[in-house]
């Protein structure tokens, strides 16, 4: 009886250590969810013409709006760029598929949408409900593709200026956050717990 009842606060201590160790690690992550504007390309199907079909369109929609979001000082504005600027965002990804040669239907609206935790080259984005410009391709039936568009991290993730965007952008515990590499269980506990979350709202 006295080794179970070691056992069991053993494993009680144990749970309440991940429970403090991940609140603040949830707070943190939710405060990502306001500052952070987000990307999101369906392809029409998954063949392989219709999946370069989708990363020629990303190419073209990105430099496109690359000098928009410069001028961005925040999340907010960000978002509302996009929205004045929708039907030309539209256009632009509908030319690409006409330029090779495809008459898929293209729709582009910003929304709110569940992501699961996604890690874009030095960066991890936490599972949770974004605000999102979504461009949908044909039916929309193929593997998405996405990336933050604000603070702009889609086209050098790589380089120092994308650091720079995300360290302004972000708090800093925010921005410890996504570059995190060293709590993956407390991503997968968030993850658990925004899922049940999302589908309850």
């Amino acid at each position: 009886m006295r080794v179970q009842r070691l056992i069991k606060a053993a494993c009680a201590a144990f749970a309440l250590s991940v429970i403090y160790s991940v609140v603040p690690f949830q707070a943190n992550c939710s405060g990502l969810y306001s500052n952070v504007f987000r990307l999101h390309i369906l392809a029409n199907s998954d063949s392989q013409a219709d999946q370069e079909l989708k990363l020629r369109v990303r190419d073209r929609v990105l430099n496109s709006t690359k000098q928009l979001f410069d001028s961005a000082e925040n999340k907010y504005q960000a978002e509302k760029l996009v929205r004045d600027n929708l039907q030309s965002i539209a256009n632009t990804a509908y030319r690409e598929v006409l330029d090779n040669g495809s008459t898929y239907t293209v729709t582009a609206e910003v929304t709110k949408m569940y992501f699961t935790t996604r890690r874009y080259k030095n960066y991890t984005l936490p599972s949770g409900t974004y605000d999102a410009l979504r461009i949908t391709i044909g039916s929309g039936k193929g593997h998405n593709w996405w990336c933050v568009m604000y603070p702009s991290l889609c086209v050098a993730p790589d380089s120092g200026e994308a650091d720079d965007r995300a360290k302004n952008a972000l708090s800093e515990n925010g921005y410890e956050v996504v570059r995190n590499e060293n709590t993956e269980y407390k991503f997968k506990i968030v993850e658990i717990f925004e899922k049940i979350r999302s589908f309850f709202s």
